[in-house]
């Protein structure tokens, strides 16, 4: 199975008296997820199923790769790493799933499955990281296939 994690793009700055789950993309954040979009597009398998996030910054950022998608409240920020797992259906899950979010729960996620500290990744705004699980002689292992962040595409 494969877990790709995208970051929601660069959001404008959530200060004043706009919701947090209502902040749009910013003109940079709109490149960033467009490019990434494009990478993503020529890389991801046939088949895929994508989660979202309900919140208007993710949802904008899962409108650049032009997929069909289904928005799940559990991603939204605050959620739980089991959460995220359970719907991606880690890693019982056959084929490629692509969960588009937030920090931190994306980074925990990224640390839960590598067994890292919790607090110990930081996913960038933007950025992707593909994870691989596979069985290798009786045992369970976590693979990370690529890390990729807009800035380098």
């Amino acid at each position: 199975m494969d877990l790709i994690l995208w970051r929601h793009a660069e959001a404008e700055d959530d200060a004043g008296a706009m919701e947090d789950l209502a902040r749009n993309l910013t003109p940079k954040g709109e490149k960033q997820a467009m490019r990434m979009a494009a990478w993503l597009d020529r890389q991801l398998p046939e088949g895929l199923r994508v989660l979202c996030s309900p919140a208007r910054r993710t949802e904008q950022t899962a409108l650049a790769l032009g997929r069909k998608y289904k928005l799940r409240a559990e991603l939204l920020p605050g959620g739980q790493v089991s959460d995220l797992l359970e719907l991606a259906q880690w890693p019982r899950q056959r084929g490629a799933v692509l969960v588009i979010g937030h920090q931190p729960m994306l980074g925990q996620t990224v640390a839960h499955l590598l067994g890292l500290p919790e607090g110990e990744c930081s996913v960038r705004k933007g950025a992707v990281w593909w994870l691989r699980h596979r069985e290798r002689q009786g045992e369970s292992q976590t693979v990370v296939v690529t890390v990729q962040v807009p800035e380098l595409l």
